[in-house]
């Protein structure tokens, strides 16, 4: 079959990616071209925000390609654009079956097949996409047939949503078909609006700790897989030699965990004599000064951690598993090693008073780290903080786009989403707009990558004003 795989058209005007002016790819979608493409289908892919394709492009794309299927890729924010296309493409060929996965679908199926959707692939989407496709090749929109496939949604013939029974995770991830990076603009990837050579690799799947605000845990599943150290650096290797690509990002949200995958990580770099350096997640309970010092002396140029809140109160009821203390322990050791980190926050969540985050703006202050990244409480489908928060009549904003941690869509028992707002501008004015972090910056000359995300931001928040006015 001829199969069309991606990002809905129109997202690049989504809030996430006018701010950042980070284009990363789609690795889900690359690692089901790869699975489909081994089964012997056409595969393209659309990647509609790096390329800006708008729903007129994408159209034409699809006459173009004439795809028997196309299967979107959907995290919340981009639901509504995707149920748009799902639409336009039913008006212009009512032939095409299309096929939705990602985490919004796998817990908002019924929305999903209300809105132009004819399948929902729910969860870790590999095997089951390859699956009914060959279901989809030999006998159609077979409701019969489809019953027999695990882990999807569709409607019956009398408009019933039929949900099978979920798919086991795949154990070995190594069995998995490299991504098909060859159906991806690699040459327009950037960060900060520059191009960069960098290859964006998953190495595991899967957290153990379940924290309400995150979908890993309860899309990839609580146990963690991990690829072997020497597939994942077969993968760079490839990408080093064709593309001459020196940055490894790590997309995994917790990579240092697996301290045996790492060492043979390293190991296998370092026989293989390549000159690549690499970022990935962390957290504060899981590295010692040793370890860190092991991760920056050898290729480790930035960690990520979590660090979500400056209230202990906080960070026991979002299920973190971490305290105070570690952060500041952390942070204070990357200090005395000279290490570069980033800290990430969320404010407003439903218990939260002004006080809380105060507490939090401060104590990010206080660790002092590389970079902060500071976000609102979002309850995403799926999460248990959604669940809470619709239980509580706390969502006050059901458009999806707005879904991307940076619009406040939740009040709280004590604040509202205006205060909220606020207090997320007052929390970067006040990291960044210290006199020692801008002394810093200027030092290391990467001002300017600020001062640019800063001030787009402020033309954007002018420009919203100025229609609203008018």
């Amino acid at each position: 079959m001829k199969v069309l795989l991606a990002l809905p058209p129109d997202v690049h005007r989504c809030e996430v990616y006018r701010v950042i002016g980070m284009n990363a790819p789609p690795l889900g979608l690359a690692y089901i071209a790869a699975i489909l493409e081994a089964h012997g289908h056409k595969v393209s892919i659309i990647d509609s925000p790096t390329l800006k394709v708008d729903t007129k492009t994408f159209i034409h794309k699809v006459k173009e390609f004439k795809p028997d299927v196309i299967g979107l890729s959907i995290q919340t924010p981009l639901a509504p654009k995707a149920y748009n296309i799902a639409k336009v493409i039913k008006k212009e060929s009512k032939d095409i079956i299309i096929i939705a996965g990602g985490p919004h679908p796998t817990y908002m199926y019924e929305e999903a097949l209300n809105n132009g959707i004819d399948i929902v692939v729910r969860g870790e989407g590999e095997i089951t996409t390859a699956e009914l496709l060959d279901v989809l090749e030999k006998y159609g929109l077979s409701r019969d047939k489809l019953r027999k496939v695990q882990g999807i949604a569709f409607k019956d013939r009398d408009n019933r949503v039929i949900v099978t029974p979920p798919r086991r995770l795949i154990t070995d991830l190594d069995s998995l078909p490299p991504p098909a990076r060859h159906l991806l603009p690699v040459e327009k990837y950037t960060l900060f609006n520059k191009p960069i050579k960098a290859i964006h690799v998953m190495a595991s799947r899967g957290c153990p700790y379940g924290c309400i605000f995150c979908i890993t845990s309860y899309f990839w599943g609580r146990k963690v897989r991990f690829r072997s150290a020497r597939k994942v650096v077969d993968e760079i290797e490839g990408h080093v030699y064709r593309q001459g690509a020196r940055y490894v990002i790590f997309t995994d949200d917790e990579l240092v965990m697996n301290r045996k995958f790492i060492y043979e990580f390293i190991k296998e770099v370092k026989e293989r004599k390549l000159d690549i350096v690499f970022t990935c997640g962390a957290r504060v309970d899981h590295v010692d000064k040793d370890y860190l010092k092991y991760l920056y002396d050898n290729g480790c140029i930035m960690l990520y951690f979590g660090v979500e809140s400056g209230s202990q109160d906080t960070l026991d009821k979002i299920g973190k598993g971490i305290t105070i203390d570690q952060s500041i322990r952390v942070f204070k050791w990357i200090k005395e090693l000279k290490g570069h980190a980033t800290a990430s926050f969320i404010l407003g969540f439903p218990w939260e008073t002004v006080e809380d985050l105060e507490k939090t703006i401060n104590f990010a202050i206080k660790l002092d780290p590389s970079y902060a990244q500071f976000t609102v409480a979002t309850p995403y489908p799926g999460t248990p903080l959604y669940y809470f928060a619709i239980k509580n009549n706390l969502i006050v904003d059901r458009n999806w786009e707005h879904y991307t941690t940076i619009t406040p869509v939740m009040k709280g028992f004590y604040l509202d989403i205006n205060t909220i707002k606020r207090y997320l501008k007052q929390a970067y004015r006040k990291f960044y707009l210290r006199w020692k972090f801008i002394m810093q910056e200027l030092k290391s000359h990467k001002i300017i990558d600020i001062m640019t995300i800063l001030l787009k931001e402020s033309l954007a928040m002018i420009s919203e004003k100025l229609r609203e006015i008018i």
